[in-house]
């Protein structure tokens, strides 16, 4: 759109009395999720919310680990919080998850501000959306849908544990464990996450159901809801249902297999449990942090399924974070499409252009590039084995929250590192989409250079 086009000028144009706001939407983002981290922090240092002292260093990484969603924690939920310091951090973990770019606009929207066009460029990357008009009913029905899922979560979580637990702490058990769980964050309040239910039916199917419906993404089950039938879906949503049932049911089959014979795993278990288990593991690392087997205990090659399995992560306009299904889909269609000489990579009959492959490149380099920076620093800092510093490192990034146990010895630097990658790994794809979605051509054309690839 030419800037000096009438329609250009109008979205630029301010109400009476309005100050223009000259921060830019990453920049505004970013400092939105720093202010929660900060209050977040000061909060978790109050006595009231620790059954013992904690350090500034440890209440920072507490409320950083929740509103980035992550779930790693260097002292234990359950025992150095009390019920003030779980709720704050049960709290943190929605602001997060649900993004603050969701309740920004819905506030904008409802004082009656105007968002200028930069702005709505970067909220409609965030959300996924093309037509800025769509925008406020989208953000409205996230919260709305939001509410309803973790409604009825609540309720089959609570009639569960109501069962071995007085009826307030079921009720606190189920609503933490909701929020935790739906928001992809894997905060739990017992030291072993939710080993002690590795055969339970109800907690397996229902934790899973809520980190998988949370990390799909809004726009995907907005759509399903609307439309109701596969055909009438657009491209994304197609791929994103069809992704995560493939790269479901492969993890869940290769952890069975892997895991089968392991002694510290499912070998000592019985069928049942052993299913389920290869189930919640399978489904665990796109984001969701929970465990029900130690991942200290597993195989080799179960983790390196599992770190591939975080650094891809869930969807976009999500409560999961990764580089995204959908960006690593892209990236084996283009390789492959190039294999085979193709000319443009399809997707259910539609072409995938150019542009749509540079961001899915540009973001998993810029992933890869953070997460070997941090893992080289983690080397020099800490005393550990290197598949436990490259574990914590992607899980970080990927705002997981699974660790093989490196994450309680952390030293001073290395928790300011996974600090680091948490925020970044938060934010990072919701303030690249405002650079993206701002492309700067110049006039200046260069003849073609011929580079020796491979």
């Amino acid at each position: 759109m030419n800037r000096w086009s009438p329609a250009y000028r109008q979205l630029e144009r301010k109400p009476k009395g309005a100050k223009k706001v000259q921060a830019a939407p990453p920049l505004i983002l970013s400092l939105s999720f720093l202010a929660v981290i900060i209050i977040g922090t000061l909060l978790l240092k109050l006595p009231i919310m620790t059954t013992q002292p904690i350090t500034w260093v440890q209440s920072l990484f507490t409320a950083t680990s929740a509103v980035t969603v992550t779930g790693l924690v260097v002292v234990d939920t359950g025992s150095a919080f009390t019920l003030a310091g779980q709720t704050i951090i049960a709290i943190l973990i929605q602001l997060g998850g649900l993004g603050l770019m969701t309740f920004a606009v819905v506030t904008l929207i409802a004082l009656g501000n105007k968002m200028s066009f930069m702005q709505q460029s970067a909220v409609k990357e965030a959300f996924n959306q093309t037509d800025m008009s769509t925008l406020v009913s989208t953000a409205k029905a996230v919260l709305l849908f939001a509410f309803v899922v973790e409604s009825v979560g609540f309720i089959v979580l609570t009639a569960f544990w109501w069962q071995e637990l007085p009826p307030l702490d079921a009720m606190f058990h189920a609503f933490f464990y909701t929020i935790s769980a739906f928001n992809n964050a894997g905060f739990a309040l017992s030291s072993d996450s939710l080993s002690a239910y590795v055969a339970s039916p109800v907690v397996n199917i229902s934790i899973t159901l809520l980190f998988i419906v949370g990390g799909l993404g809004f726009s995907v089950w907005l759509e399903l809801l609307k439309k109701r039938r596969w055909q009438p879906l657009s491209v994304y949503a197609r791929a994103m249902i069809l992704g995560t049932v493939v790269i479901n049911v492969l993890a869940f089959v290769l952890i069975l297999l892997i895991e089968g014979d392991n002694p510290a795993t499912l070998a000592g278990m019985d069928t049942q449990a052993a299913l389920w288990a290869s189930w919640f593991q399978a489904v665990t690392p796109r984001t969701a942090g929970f465990n029900t087997i130690d991942i200290a205990s597993l195989e080799d090659a179960t983790t390196a399924l599992m770190l591939l399995l975080m650094f891809i992560g869930g969807g976009s306009m999500s409560t999961a974070s990764g580089i995204k299904l959908i960006t690593f889909i892209v990236l084996l269609l283009a390789a492959y499409n190039y294999i085979r000489r193709g000319a443009v990579p399809s997707l259910f009959g539609k072409s995938i252009n150019a542009e749509t492959v540079s961001k899915a490149l540009a973001l998993t380099l810029i992933s890869i590039g953070i997460t070997w920076m941090a893992i080289f620093l983690l080397l020099i800092t800490e005393d550990a084995p290197f598949l436990d510093i490259v574990f914590e490192a992607v899980s970080a990034l990927g705002t997981v929250g699974l660790s093989r146990g490196l994450t309680g010895t952390l030293s001073s630097s290395g928790e300011f590192i996974i600090i680091a990658l948490m925020y970044i790994g938060r934010l990072g794809p919701l303030t690249m989409a405002y650079f993206i979605a701002s492309p700067r051509s110049s006039r200046i054309k260069y003849p073609d250079a011929r580079l020796a690839i491979g």
